[in-house]
């Protein structure tokens, strides 16, 4: 009994670090889930981005809390990059994310799977156009398999729930929706006879997100030229999209039934030129570096 309370409490940690991450962690394999089989798992992954943790390194909690506390904030530069730092969170979170999937062989070389990211829902299919399509039970010849996909998610994103992110959010009244695609081009070599006791997996994968997000602080003022006189800033809307491109490799070990799915992915992005309250302008890029660990099942007659 003890062990069931260990193990739901270590979920609901999970749970609540996870983030809101578009899920870009390839644990596909070239050769898709045979027709009529079912493969179920859960995921965990941590985002790692390099623009966010650079625009955070001048945000300190105590600017935070000064400008939280005052009636009125004269926009500067110390203000513009808590607004880079929120825009560059939400475009690429630096968070742990977790997700449950099933997938299902809808029919020979094609698979379809659904995807919830605690966030997120998220729909794919994957087409295999090299290898062999057989089963442990009914292999057909050995050799690479290859597939390729297309993954949709969307979803609002929020900035985490810490005190700091709250605090960010109210001073800036932000908030932003996304939608995002994923493009994997997937090739496999095979452990046992169709990858009875897994296989290893390697690619490249192209994705791409529109985004449109919002500034609207209610005590934002901008100083004029003559440094004497003060407006209101206005509200911001504003939308765009950006594409990035990756590599990745992951393994599948174990044997029939149950599998460990370790993988890393590897992004580079230039996010491209967004708009800052007060009409100022920021351009974002970066690498992004996805390590995950997984745990799949598999279920079907040629198992």
């Amino acid at each position: 009994m003890r062990f069931y309370t260990y193990l739901l409490a270590g979920l609901l940690a999970l749970v609540f670090m996870a983030g809101c991450n578009a899920p870009r962690s390839v644990i596909h394999s070239g050769k898709v889930t045979p027709k009529g089989e079912f493969k179920v798992g859960t995921n965990y992954a941590f985002n790692a981005s390099t623009k966010p943790i650079g625009a955070l390194a001048d945000v300190t909690s105590g600017l935070v809390k000064d400008l939280k506390n005052r009636d009125t904030i004269v926009l500067n530069d110390q203000v513009n990059g808590i607004s880079e730092a929120a825009l560059a969170y939400t475009l690429d979170p630096v968070a742990p994310s977790w997700d449950f999937y099933v997938r299902y062989g809808l029919v020979e070389r094609v698979d379809v799977g659904y995807k919830f990211a605690f966030g997120a829902h998220v729909f794919d299919a994957m087409y295999q156009f090299m290898g062999s399509t057989g089963t442990p039970a009914n292999p057909g010849p050995a050799g690479t398999h290859g597939s390729i996909g297309l993954q949709y998610s969307g979803r609002n994103s929020k900035l985490p729930g810490k005190i700091l992110w709250q605090d960010i959010e109210d001073i800036l009244q932000f908030n932003a929706s996304r939608k995002d695609i994923l493009i994997p081009l997937v090739f496999s070599t095979s452990f046992g006879p169709e990858e009875q006791m897994g296989n290893i997996s390697y690619g490249v994968a192209y994705s791409h997100t529109w985004i449109k997000y919002h500034f609207k602080p209610n005590n934002f003022v901008q100083e004029q030229a003559d440094r004497q006189t003060v407006v209101p800033v206005q509200p911001l809307s504003a939308k765009n999209n950006y594409g990035a491109l990756g590599a990745f490799v992951n393994a599948k070990i174990g044997f029939k039934y149950a599998y460990i799915l370790p993988a890393l992915a590897i992004y580079y992005q230039n996010y491209g030129k967004y708009e800052l309250p007060g009409g100022k302008q920021t351009e974002l890029k970066g690498f992004t570096f996805i390590p995950s660990l997984g745990l799949q099942f598999q279920f079907g007659e040629g198992r």
